[in-house]
């Protein structure tokens, strides 16, 4: 019986890792190399080769007491890990952008989600269509877009995201393009001399539009930036890519505590 349950086992995890693997090799053809892409990725050849060595690994652990407990030690701290992250998934899942006012934007700030070989990502997408839509709401204000050169050289998501919107009929002198940046935290500081150039303060409400996983550590960053009155709109992630994205936004919380982004 319990070499029964062990077959089944090491099947499921098997299964499992081909899952994670189609998964991530599916997103990475469509240039996503984020690290919500590549750790399921890793996770997934490392649960294959585990169903396929595991009689050899049980031989190795059964040698020595020692390694069992480091082995047993090795899956606990894993097991907590993963567990932070659902907390972190419910709390995420749960959070909402700000209660968007009656009061009109002075200006329009788009976020960056990944431009690969000068094509918007999915989620990019949704973020410009959004923008779009308050840039229809707001006239008159301007939009600045934001995002730098990624891997592989130009142009850069500015530019990308800028072609998009003057494509779809936005016209092109309410579109500022901000192309250095290459993380939140610099989109909304590369924007502020923008944005000062018009006459357009930190004290002054600007909208953000980003995803709607990503609204929570976007009004934290731009509050940390200066930003006073800042509100943010979230374009629905596509399912296919929501957790990948939820996964990067779980270490992209822990980075911009460390790095004091918030």
């Amino acid at each position: 019986m319990k070499s029964t349950s062990v077959n089944v086992g090491r099947w499921l995890g098997a299964l499992l890792g081909l899952l994670l693997v189609g998964d991530a090799l599916m997103l990475m053809a469509d240039g996503l190399f984020s690290l919500g892409v590549t750790l399921p990725l890793a996770a997934g050849l490392c649960a294959i080769a585990l169903s396929f060595a595991w009689p050899r690994i049980q031989r190795w652990l059964e040698s020595r007491p020692r390694r069992r407990r480091l082995w047993r030690a090795g899956w606990t701290a894993f097991g907590a890990w993963a567990l932070s992250v659902a907390v972190f998934w419910v709390v995420l899942a749960r959070a909402t952008a700000d209660v968007v006012t009656a009061e009109a934007p002075s200006a329009i700030v788009v976020l960056g989600a990944g431009a690969p070989n000068g094509v918007p990502s999915p989620t990019l997408l949704t973020r410009l269509d959004l923008a779009l839509e308050q840039a229809a709401r707001y006239p008159h204000v301007p939009v600045v877009v934001s995002g730098g050169t990624g891997f592989g050289g130009h142009p850069s998501e500015a530019q990308v995201m800028g072609d998009y919107l003057r494509a779809h009929g936005l016209a092109a002198g309410r579109i500022v393009q901000e192309g250095r940046s290459t993380s939140t935290d610099e989109n909304l500081r590369f924007s502020r001399p923008l944005l000062a150039a018009r006459g357009i303060g930190v004290s002054a409400p600007v909208r953000l539009v980003t995803s709607d996983f990503h609204t929570l550590r976007a009004r934290w960053i731009a509050r940390h930036a200066g930003y006073t009155r800042v509100q943010a709109v979230g374009a629905p992630t596509p399912l296919y890519v929501r957790y990948n994205a939820w996964l990067r936004e779980y270490f992209a919380f822990v980075s911009g505590f460390v790095l004091r982004e918030f």
